[in-house]
């Protein structure tokens, strides 16, 4: 038995952490059903917003679960794998297609799985080896993400709460359309929140969410770092406003804007 746990496990770390042609098609497979499922989550609520057919969502629960289960056998700490956030993400998207009493509210939540996409260490290093292009923009794509899950997270915040409470959001799609008026400081006012809780969680929107959304909008449009190389040392990466490198001293002559607030 230790026999063929021992040649299962190593299979399976051969498959997620592997540099063979099989591993990396692989690991692009896992990739590319994330992206899918991702994208079914986002549109059901639309499509289905009763919630009546959940054969889908059972079929993704049980690939999902057999994903899990193999990085955790595959995994060098398996504690660590469980407490770490991409695994509770993981669980609960799973439970929310399981349990389909919690679908409707918390279905939402599934979008934390879109953190998996780019915060994976040997993902990052594929797509850098593989993608000139995805070196060149990781930090603007990153912060892409970033922002994508930050607004359908907040939005899935807004519905979980409002649905039942608030007769102008009746979907998925109001609670969105309210977050991102709030977030831009639009605030349109053909959606407003008739309860203290909502009152509340507007508030905490405004004051955490809207610095937040704007320091990531700021990051994609104009990334943190200014990309330079260092004649001296090579050091790549500056702040967008370095006049010596910080690793060697040398003078930089990094072209800007002549804005560097």
């Amino acid at each position: 038995m230790k026999d063929v746990f021992s040649r299962t496990r190593a299979a399976l770390r051969q498959l997620y952490f592997g540099h063979s042609a099989t591993a990396r098609a692989w690991r692009y497979a896992l990739l590319t059903f994330d992206i899918i499922t991702i994208g079914y989550f986002v549109i059901s609520p639309l499509v289905d917003p009763n919630r009546i057919h959940h054969e889908l969502d059972y079929t993704i629960a049980v690939v999902l679960t057999a994903d899990y289960v193999a990085r955790l056998i595959a995994s060098a700490r398996p504690a660590r794998f469980v407490g770490s956030f991409t695994s509770i993400a993981d669980i609960v998207v799973i439970v929310s297609l399981i349990l389909p009493a919690f679908v409707e509210n918390l279905g939402f939540l599934r979008v934390v799985r879109m953190l998996r996409l780019l915060r994976s260490y040997h993902l990052l290093k594929e797509l850098r080896d593989a993608s000139r292009w995805f070196r060149r923009n990781e930090e603007i794509l990153q912060s892409t993400v970033n922002l994508f899950v930050f607004v359908f997270v907040v939005t899935a915040l807004v519905y979980v709460v409002e649905d039942d409470r608030n007769p102008n959001i009746n979907n998925y799609l109001d609670a969105l359309y309210f977050t991102v008026t709030t977030l831009t400081t639009t605030g349109f006012g053909d959606i407003t929140m008739t309860d203290s809780v909502g009152r509340l969680m507007t508030v905490l929107i405004m004051i955490f969410g809207v610095a937040l959304f704007l320091r990531l909008i700021q990051t994609i449009f104009r990334p943190a770092k200014a990309h330079y190389s260092c004649p001296d040392c090579g050091l790549s990466r500056h702040d967008t406003d370095a006049v010596h490198c910080k690793h060697c001293g040398r003078v930089l002559n990094i072209p800007t804007e002549g804005d560097w607030t």
